[in-house]
């Protein structure tokens, strides 16, 4: 796999979703998707995956340490499975989530759309819910009461 494959796939990406512009896409290496920015990444120490980060926003001020806490127990009982992995942009304070896509047959741009809409569900979880949540929600990912993020 390689970059001709990367290129491809974000063209089909963009085909499917009906953004005109896939060249700008390549360029930038980003996209708005249903609100959030996405940055599309393609290195040459990982030929055969491109990697999605999907920005969810900012952490509200007082709430870090219970974010922390919950991105954890998120990236431990629900992402781990997707080769994926909340974190915290340094610079920002945003919490991203860091997608692996291995690049294989039966990724094309159907599936990256697809991939693009079930990812966005949880970042609209977490951009609307991070600054009113309650201790219970951050509770219930420890007992396996995570529905928002069961999909």
């Amino acid at each position: 796999m390689s970059a001709d494959r990367y290129e491809g796939l974000v063209r089909d990406l963009c085909r499917v979703i009906g953004l005109p512009d896939a060249e700008t896409v390549l360029q930038r290496g980003a996209m708005e998707v249903e609100g959030f920015e996405v940055l599309v990444s393609h290195f040459t120490n990982d030929e055969q995956a491109m990697y999605l980060n999907f920005n969810f926003g900012i952490v509200t001020a007082g709430r870090t340490l219970r974010v922390f806490q919950m991105m954890l127990e998120a990236n431990l009982t629900v992402y781990a499975q997707d080769q994926a992995q909340l974190g915290l942009n340094p610079d920002t304070g945003g919490v991203l989530l860091i997608v692996r896509v291995p690049m294989t047959d039966d990724v094309d741009g159907e599936w990256l759309a697809s991939t693009f809409t079930h990812y966005t569900e949880h970042g609209r979880y977490w951009r609307d819910n991070m600054s009113t949540a309650t201790e219970e929600m951050f509770i219930g990912i420890c007992s396996g009461e995570y529905m928002w993020l069961k999909a």
